[in-house]
Formats: C-alpha cells, sequence, structure tokens
C-alpha cells in the first residue's frame, strides 16, 4: 500500500471535534464542534470558508446535501437544523426528538434528513416542505443510536442495544442483527454488499449484507470507552479506524492484516474519520485537531 502522509493540519478552534465529514464529491470537509458550531473547510488549501452557529449545545454530526447548497446538523440539545451553505443562516430547526442527537445523514436525493437519537428513535425529516414534524419515526431499538447509513434503498442503523437494523424501503421489511456488543458506528462497502460494524469490545467486524454472516474481523487497535468510527477506502480494499492510542490503522479488507499505521497524535483518541468518496484521502479529527492525509505528488 502506497504511504499516506500529512497533507494539511488545521487547528479548529473549537474546543473538541466531535466528527468531521467528507462533502459529496469531497472537495470540502465539515467539523461539528464542542463549542456548538460547524465549521466548513477547504482541507486541501486549509481554508475556513464558514461558520455556521444556531445549536444550544455541541454538535455531534452533520451532512452536506448532495449538491452541497445545505448542511443538516444535529446537537446535544435535541435539536435538528437545516442550513443554507450560503448565507449561514439556519433554514428550519427540527425538535421532534426528546434527547441528544447523535447523527444525522441525509438519502441519496436530499430530500430527507434522517436523525437517530439517545431517546431510542430513528426521525425522517421532510426538508424540502416546510412540514415541522417527522414524516416517520422508527422506534425498534431499545437504546441509543450511535450512527446511521443510507443508500438509495436500505437504511442501516446502529445502537448500543448491541443490534443493528437494516430497512429495505422498497419492500417495507426490517433485518435486525444481534452483534453481541455495543456497535458504535456502522458503514457500507461502495458496492453495497457488506456493512462494517465497529464495536465496543474493540474489534471491527464486517458482515455480508444478505446473509448476514461473518466474513471478518479487525483487530489492534484500543477503542477504551470511545465511540470509534471506520471508513472504507474508495476502492473497498481497506478498512480505516481510528484509536484510542491517536493512531488509525488500516487493514486489508480481504486478508484482515494491518497494513499501515498512520499517527495523528500520540496518546490521544482519534474518534471521528472521514474518507473521500472517489480519492485516497483521508480525514482524522482528535481533539481540536483535523489532518488531511494523501499521497504527495511526485515533485517535478
Amino acid at each position: 500500500m502506497t504511504e499516506l502522509t500529512t497533507i494539511a493540519s488545521l487547528q479548529c478552534k473549537q474546543q473538541v471535534v466531535r466528527a468531521v465529514r467528507f462533502n459529496v464529491d469531497g472537495t470540502y470537509c465539515l467539523t461539528c464542534g464542542a463549542d456548538k458550531k460547524i465549521k466548513l473547510w477547504n482541507p486541501q488549501r486549509q481554508l475556513l470558508l464558514k461558520t455556521y452557529g444556531g445549536h444550544a449545545n455541541e454538535v455531534l454530526d452533520a451532512a452536506g446535501s448532495c449538491d452541497s447548497s445545505q448542511i443538516v446538523s444535529c446537537s446535544v440539545d435535541k435539536s435538528v437544523i437545516l442550513w443554507d451553505v450560503t448565507t449561514g443562516q439556519p433554514i428550519r430547526r427540527y425538535r421532534g426528538h426528546a434527547s441528544s442527537v447523535t447523527c444525522v445523514t441525509y438519502n441519496e436525493e436530499s430530500s430527507m434528513a434522517i436523525s437517530g437519537s439517545v431517546d431510542n428513535t430513528v426521525a425522517f425529516w421532510d426538508v424540502i416542505s416546510r412540514r415541522q414534524e417527522p414524516v416517520q419515526v422508527l422506534k425498534d431499538a431499545k437504546d441509543t443510536i450511535t450512527s446511521i447509513k443510507v443508500t438509495d434503498h436500505e437504511i442501516l442503523t446502529c445502537s448500543v442495544d448491541c443490534h443493528v437494523r437494516l430497512y429495505d424501503i422498497r419492500v417495507g421489511k426490517m433485518i435486525s442483527d444481534y452483534i453481541g456488543h455495543i456497535v458504535t458506528f456502522g458503514s457500507m462497502t461502495h458496492d453495497g454488499q457488506c456493512y462494517v460494524l465497529s464495536c465496543a469490545d474493540g474489534s471491527i467486524k464486517l458482515f455480508d449484507k444478505d446473509s448476514g454472516e461473518l466474513l471478518n474481523m479487525f483487530t489492534g487497535h484500543e477503542c477504551k470507552d470511545y465511540m470509534l468510527e471506520n471508513a472504507v477506502s474508495e476502492k473497498d480494499t481497506h478498512i480505516i479506524s481510528g484509536s484510542a492510542t491517536g493512531e488509525v490503522f488500516y487493514w486489508d479488507l480481504i486478508s484482515s492484516n494491518c497494513t499501515n499505521k498512520l499517527v495523528h497524535t500520540r496518546n490521544k483518541p482519534v474518534v471521528s474519520l472521514s474518507h473521500h468518496p472517489t480519492e485516497n484521502y483521508l480525514i482524522t479529527a482528535c481533539e481540536d485537531e483535523i489532518k488531511l492525509w494523501g499521497i504527495k505528488p511526485a515533485e517535478e
């Protein structure tokens, strides 16, 4: 595997960065801060483009719409906010959750925002109409929703109740799998065949989506009590995760061998990370700093 190096390092000045997310085409990234704000960056050029302030407490997650004109964010203040990227103003505030909102994402057309909460529910918000109530609420989980992933017809939700649930919107079916450990984060491979679950027992598990079979396990990183995230490389060749030790692990998807370790900051947890959708770039967040990793262009 080609060695990745730090291309950019940014001090976000947000106390602690709770989540970092690439936008749809990977040109920009969003950081969610303990300072109640969201910041929009061009990481390649190390530019802060805009700051969005309006939440009353820590921001835990955010996502950009498919045309990058809007952002949706969620917070400990129980609200979900829809923002206009250009003006920096909130367009709508959704207040349907009874507790902190831990994760938020868009569907593929960005017509719906989907949020998960400590109140054990997943809510669907119609961001096109002016409707303030959720269009639908999923109440299958018995504990906090930790992450949500959406494809064109499926929704994958992970929960502290040790279950992962896959909803097929086309046929209105839900499959629930008991994993045996708290699932802190779930992602899907780009080919849509597998899902990748970060578990509180210090392992990352790769499951076949259709059969529910455990295909592989990746270990070596430390999770302690952190809600670590994972990512899948752009060609589905590697599984990536942060660690409580300040390192970022790359494992080969097939052999499960650790092929690379990046050191963000020793002994400080790398909780959030985001992989570029189509290229070999990774953004990691550790305390108040984000780093962009990639392959430096060869010197002319």
